[in-house]
């Protein structure tokens, strides 16, 4: 069945009058857009298939490239599909080399893109355009693997690699309910998968909500509790803008 996305729930922006670009670096694609202070879109997409397996100072050219015909912006946000701290990315399982350890991103594209950037992993961004901002708040996003971000009264938890994670006898989380396990396994064995994993997010998180994104949230098709939404790929960009909020700023 056709199940309806949530739409994004507009950041809140301490600045009124910066441009936000927008970056949403996944497995597969690097996404961008303009956003404005209120978490609106003001272009559309620009869209690239992602350099796997090349050196990151690669990726930098690449979104130098991709960002180019988008116009003027004010701040740099970026969701990265590892572990980050301080700018720096710790983890990049899905993109598959090593020499991403330690690799200083954010001062690297501002350098490139001669404005101030801000790192945060690609889930918890996306969360940040979607949760109510109250109480126990979980994202799980479905790509190339499974990114994870909680929240408590809208203020990210310690990332969690929960994609790294046994699931289910041999399988990481990443290989049980990402982008390889729904080709391997067909729709109907993934949304059983998908189902399970909620179940047991439920159990170790007890969240009061939880919001499913990523680029394969249109293929579920099970009827979703009370307590689970899904949400629109456009929060991967537009919950950049939160970053930037006065409480963000030691903790990206």
């Amino acid at each position: 069945m056709d199940v309806p996305l949530r739409s994004a729930v507009p950041p809140s922006a301490t600045e009124p009058d910066l441009v936000t670009l927008g970056i949403d670096v996944g497995g597969s694609h690097i996404k961008a857009a303009l956003v404005a202070p209120d978490g609106a879109l003001l272009t559309n997409y620009e869209r690239v298939v992602t350099p796997l397996g090349r050196k990151p100072d690669v990726i930098v050219d690449t979104i130098n490239t991709l960002v180019a015909p988008l116009g003027r912006f004010d701040r740099v946000s970026v969701g990265f599909p590892g572990a980050t701290r301080e700018g720096t990315v710790l983890t990049a399982p899905n993109l598959g080399n090593d020499l991403w350890h330690g690799f200083k991103l954010a001062e690297r594209l501002s350098a490139r893109l001669a404005r101030p950037v801000r790192l945060a992993n690609d889930a918890t961004v996306q969360g940040l355009g979607a949760i109510a901002g109250r109480g126990l708040e979980c994202t799980i996003t479905l790509g190339t693997g499974m990114g994870f971000a909680l929240f408590t009264d809208g203020i990210p938890a310690p990332h969690l690699e929960m994609g790294q994670h046994n699931a289910h006898k041999r399988y990481s989380y990443d290989q049980y309910v990402g982008h390889a396990a729904l080709s391997r396994d067909g729709v109907k064995k993934w949304n059983k998968h998908v189902l399970r994993t909620v179940d047991a997010l439920r159990v170790l998180v007890n969240f009061d909500l939880l919001y499913i994104g990523g680029g394969n949230v249109t293929a579920i098709n099970f009827a979703l509790p009370a307590d689970v939404h899904l949400v629109s790929n456009e929060t991967g960009i537009t919950g950049g803008v939160r970053l930037w909020d006065g409480v963000f700023r030691r903790r990206t």
